[in-house]
């Protein structure tokens, strides 16, 4: 699944692609999970030029003359596809015909990815906002009796952090995923805070540089302990395997555990 620095990445990639380009069609292969009718989705999007394209958490919004947004968040298995004039791409859900013959698609074997008309904004900071700040990260910890990596993967209180880089954040703070979260220290808190951001711009410039045009695709060479292929940390440390809430991590005996 895709998180915060690969969405990133295709979000400017989208957007040097397709900005300033009129959307003339747009085709709904599947709709159960449209906020609104095929009929209205076309309404409001087509005829109007591709202004910006950003990344709200774990979602790409586009976002066109006239006002209309479009929300795409591609769940689990979504991807974007590149199509060739009319192609229909494998799984599509919802794809978009600009001008020029250019075009992309959303599709998910699953059929679970989400394309939303005029997303609602959300007040939940986004991992790398301004609103993401050393205070409300130190509060709502404060609050919080679960294992930190849960907190930081909870989109309800942070937008963006999944499984991947939840343990490569722990890991960089070298704290224990299992630790805690109410009693990490304030000085361990501003640990956190920093590798936060240190750790998702980094893994974005890495991407951006691997995939300058791609819309898809993931990156794992830059993890340092999560995944099935890594066994010991870049410090030499033998990688660990618990199950958190349903989700493997990894972490090693570095990493302080504050309970």
């Amino acid at each position: 699944m895709p998180e915060l620095p690969d969405l990133e990445v295709f979000a400017a990639n989208l957007e040097k692609r397709f900005k300033n380009k009129t959307l003339e069609q747009v085709v709904v292969s599947v709709d159960r999970k449209l906020n609104v009718s095929g009929k209205e989705l076309k309404t409001a999007l087509e005829g109007h030029k591709l202004q910006t394209v950003s990344r709200e958490g774990k979602t790409i919004q586009l976002h066109f003359g006239g006002g209309a947004s479009l929300g795409l968040h591609l769940m689990l298995h979504g991807e974007l596809k590149l199509l060739d004039g009319d192609e229909v791409a494998k799984h599509q859900i919802v794809a978009l015909h600009f001008t020029g013959k250019e075009a992309f698609a959303l599709t998910d074997f699953q059929k679970a990815a989400t394309p939303t008309l005029n997303p609602v904004s959300s007040t939940v900071p986004d991992a790398l906002s301004p609103e993401m700040s050393l205070q409300y990260l130190e509060e709502l910890l404060a609050k919080k009796k679960a294992p930190v990596k849960t907190v930081l993967m909870d989109q309800k209180v942070i937008r963006g952090i999944g499984n991947t880089y939840a343990d490569e954040i722990l890991w960089a703070a070298r704290i224990s995923p299992m630790s805690v979260s109410k009693a990490i220290p304030k000085d361990q808190v501003k640990v956190l805070h920093k590798t936060i951001i240190e750790v998702l711009k980094q893994e974005i410039k890495q991407i951006r540089h691997m995939l300058p045009d791609q819309l898809g695709g993931e990156i794992k060479d830059f993890l340092k302990v999560h995944g099935a292929g890594i066994k010991q940390s870049p410090t030499g440390e033998n990688i660990l395997v618990e199950e958190i809430g349903g989700r493997k991590t990894y972490y090693t005996k570095e990493q302080e555990l504050y309970h």
